[in-house]
């Protein structure tokens, strides 16, 4: 039997990011995502449900998150997976949560809302997306890490593949033969 743990969310940050680092060494990025739901009611009124999540990203996706400037109202297209936790309170009481864990994000909306004051990171007018493959560990006695290799993943809308950008000599396209002109076709 096969199973999926996916959750892929867009909507607007709620608050800047918050950075810590482990006892492990780990880097750790905690933000709140806001998704709303616009449907009608019962009586033909428009309603709006605003929706929360929680996300955590891990190691280089959380250094990523933090060279990018994510900041609060940001929109964001997330992808990740549910996690749940449990502690104790400080009354004794068992508190739970669910955490959306960063795989993939994309920043979203126009250029100059994402764009910090310094120099654009990337040449490109579209904005990157990241995806890590985030492997958990889960210590004795500690929270779960995640090794993380974080590399840009080149959406379909590019037109030039990000590292040809760079490189400093043109590279020879290959020609396609054209369709014979004769192909037994009625019409």
């Amino acid at each position: 039997m096969a199973y999926l743990n996916k959750v892929l969310l867009i909507g607007n940050t709620g608050r800047d990011p918050e950075f810590a680092v482990t006892q492990t060494g780990r880097k750790r990025a905690t933000l709140s995502l806001a998704t709303t739901r616009r449907y009608r009611d019962s009586n033909g009124e428009q309603k709006e449900q605003t929706d929360w999540h929680n996300l955590v990203a891990w190691g280089k996706t959380a250094d990523i998150i933090e060279s990018l400037g994510v900041h609060k109202g940001m929109p964001l297209f997330i992808e990740g997976t549910l996690s749940y936790r449990s502690w104790n309170d400080q009354n004794g009481q068992k508190r739970y949560a669910t955490d959306v864990v960063i795989e993939t994000f994309q920043l979203l909306g126009n250029r100059q809302f994402n764009q910090q004051p310094a120099e654009p990171a990337f040449p490109s007018a579209e904005q990157p997306s990241f995806q890590t493959d985030a492997q958990p560990s889960f210590p004795t006695g500690g929270e779960p890490s995640f090794q993380t290799d974080a590399q840009p993943v080149q959406p379909p809308y590019y037109q030039t593949p990000i590292s040809a950008m760079y490189q400093t000599q043109a590279q020879p396209q290959a020609q396609t033969p054209p369709p014979p002109a004769d192909d037994d076709l009625p019409f």
